[in-house]
């Protein structure tokens, strides 16, 4: 199969990441019979000190006509710090999910076994903990209307959704949840909002008609937040709106003991975009510490975008034996002493 992939390896410890996905992915596509082609653009401050903008024309025209998009970090100090900067590298990612309409941020949550002493919970908690959150990533309070008295002392966000924008992010987590253990866990507020009794009205109505095979639950947040430390291997997929998500995905990436193992998609009705949850981290840049298994497993959720099961699972069980073993950069295991290379060679040749 021949795919177009953009790849845009952004700011400070990105470029590094990612040419070692690129890795991986060639020995995928070599054993498996794939042809992946690569465009590279810029996007983030590399891009404003090329081009004066965070995401250029030329990286969005790229990114249209591509299959799918593999981001690698985005950030820079220079911006970060500067309270008087106009332009700062943030509003090219922001920018490019809204012209990509990605309406669906999907975070898987997993424990590694031989990593179970990072965690900040108790070991017998957070062993066999694997689910995936879905969360909805263009409506409710972050785009609502917002306004501020002319006193400046009265403050407002509007938190609206349509059936339309919940249904669609909904059968994505219900076809998720049929290929995992089938269960989807809505989280709301209903006993407060009526933002979230149309959520969980449509979510309902949905299950009976098309997804009954499903079992479906809900928790509201407060309780979900809880019960995320309490038993976090409980949950499948979870189901949630964009401030409850934004919420909870941060309370849910810390549980394996390190965000540099953890991927994320954004994804729409045409497009979508792979990029670790982590951030640029300018300080490792070019030290060869920077730990690539996030990004190398987004570039195995996007594989399995593209339908390639197979070929994720190689690059997922690759990952395990990684870890299995000991082979991760400082960060995960200090007496290891892998480089950012060093990770990646070890994830490819076990696949090949």
């Amino acid at each position: 199969m021949k795919k177009q992939i953009a790849v845009l390896p952004g700011d400070g410890i990105g470029p590094e990441i990612v040419q070692e996905a690129i890795k991986v992915l060639d020995v995928v596509a070599a054993k498996f019979g794939h042809d992946f082609n690569y465009t590279y653009a810029d996007m983030g401050a590399i891009a404003i000190d090329k081009t004066g903008e965070p995401l250029p024309k030329a990286t969005l025209d790229v990114s249209l006509g591509s299959d799918a998009v593999l981001f690698g970090a985005i950030g820079d100090p220079k911006y970060d710090n500067d309270p008087n900067a106009k332009v700062r590298p943030e509003q090219g990612l922001l920018a490019i999910r809204k012209a990509l309409g990605l309406f669906t941020n999907i975070r898987p949550v997993k424990t590694f076994d031989a990593l179970l002493h990072q965690s900040p919970l108790k070991e017998d908690r957070v062993k066999g903990t694997d689910f995936v959150m879905y969360r909805e990533l263009t409506g409710g309070i972050y785009f609502g209307e917002k306004k501020l008295s002319a006193d400046k002392n009265t403050a407002s966000d509007l938190c609206q959704y349509t059936r339309g924008e919940i249904e669609r992010i909904s059968h994505l987590a219900f076809a998720a949840a049929r290929k995992r253990r089938n269960i989807l866990t809505l989280i709301d507020k209903a006993n407060v909002l009526e933002s979230s009794r149309l959520w969980r009205r449509v979510v309902t109505e949905l299950h009976q008609t098309e997804y009954n095979d499903v079992e479906l639950r809900f928790l509201f947040v407060d309780n979900a937040a809880m019960q995320m430390i309490l038993a976090p291997n409980q949950f499948d997929v979870i189901l949630t709106s964009n401030l409850f998500g934004d919420i909870i995905s941060d309370e849910g990436s810390v549980i394996g003991g390190s965000i540099g193992l953890l991927p994320s998609a954004s994804v729409g009705e045409k497009y979508a975009l792979f990029e670790p949850i982590h951030g640029s981290f300018p300080q490792g840049a070019g030290k060869g510490i920077a730990n690539p298994i996030a990004m190398i497993l987004s570039a195995a959720m996007m594989l399995t975008h593209f339908d390639m099961d197979t070929e994720a699972k190689a690059i997922t069980d690759a990952v395990d034996l990684a870890l299995a073993n000991g082979v991760c950069t400082p960060e995960v295991f200090p007496e290891g002493n892998y480089s950012t290379s060093d990770v990646g060679d070890f994830i490819a040749n076990n696949i090949a």
